[in-house]
């Protein structure tokens, strides 16, 4: 017979060790951070050793706790991962994906006919957030994730990387042809959307002008063009549709619309991009709807 602590008590110290924040960890759990407190220190009895080293702030693993996290969270996830399979027959279950509002509307959206076609009897729900969702938690399924590299503590297969361009209506430019120097922005509206300013990277007008002044010496100035801003870059998008302004934007969120020319390049300049990685828990990796969606999205990629 097996003597383990109870799941609390694990639970209590998984979060808290992930955070390395016990007031993270009662958030998650909509307890106090008190009650983290006491789980933790029950299972230090337990342990016969430390777990965290509380002074001075923030809180650090010990050697002994630092050797426990990982295999107390590897086991809870293949927990969530085995109960969510067992749930329902993978013919009868909706398998939920988290990604972008942007990524969402513009690339996920129009293909959703494809994966009707390919896995009719899996029911997909698409969950459109800029916030990052708990996988092992179950929160989602999979996500598919835009960063620079691979999140360490999930499965991740890249998709693609992309390239920032800046576009336009055909009729925001003389002749619907492309700029022959940075000079003729002068005047021209500038569609901005929102990037953390924490991201160096980030694709900012700031930025591709910046970037752009290194080998052109005829770049303007920031107020020398109009400016508009969203919060959603989707919207951002739509701007540029309907002819109101330049837009710095991934080519793979508007791949179709370049193929189409209902936007064009406005310049030839470009900045390098980020990758888009479909991710999710390691537990789930044998999870036949989600090898299927990983088959299905990469070969539509």
């Amino acid at each position: 017979m097996r003597k383990l602590p109870p799941l609390a008590q694990l639970r209590a110290f998984e979060a808290a060790a992930r955070h390395l924040s016990f007031q993270a960890a009662a958030s998650e759990f909509a307890l106090t951070p008190t009650a983290i407190s006491h789980q933790i220190r029950r299972l230090e009895q337990y342990c016969g050793l430390p777990l965290f080293r509380r002074r001075p702030r923030p809180i650090m693993l010990t050697p002994a706790g630092a050797a426990l996290y990982p295999v107390i969270r590897d086991g809870l996830d293949s927990f969530a991962g085995a109960l969510a399979a067992l749930k329902v027959p993978v013919a009868q279950r909706q398998l939920r994906v988290t990604t972008t509002n942007a990524f969402a509307s513009k690339w996920l959206v129009p293909r959703l006919s494809l994966w009707r076609e390919a896995q009719p009897g899996i029911a997909l729900e698409v969950i459109g957030t800029d916030a990052v969702l708990n996988l092992p938690a179950g929160e989602a399924d999979l996500a598919v994730r835009y960063m620079n590299t691979p999140p360490p503590d999930l499965a991740a297969h890249e998709l693609v990387r992309d390239t920032f361009v800046a576009v336009c209506s055909p009729g925001t430019l003389p002749e619907g042809e492309s700029l022959r120097s940075f000079s003729q922005l002068r005047g021209q509206t500038l569609i901005h959307d929102y990037w953390s300013p924490a991201d160096a990277t980030a694709p900012t007008w700031k930025r591709w002008l910046a970037e752009a002044s290194k080998t052109a010496s005829d770049v303007p100035r920031m107020d020398e063009m109009k400016h508009l801003s969203f919060r959603e870059e989707a919207h951002a998008i739509d701007a540029a549709l309907a002819g109101q302004g330049i837009l710095i934007v991934s080519d793979v969120l508007v791949a179709r619309e370049l193929a189409d020319r209902t936007l064009v390049r406005a310049l030839e300049f470009s900045l390098p991009g980020y990758g888009f990685f479909v991710t999710f828990a390691p537990a789930r990796a044998n999870d036949s709807a989600v090898k299927a969606f990983l088959a299905w999205i990469c070969h539509v990629a």
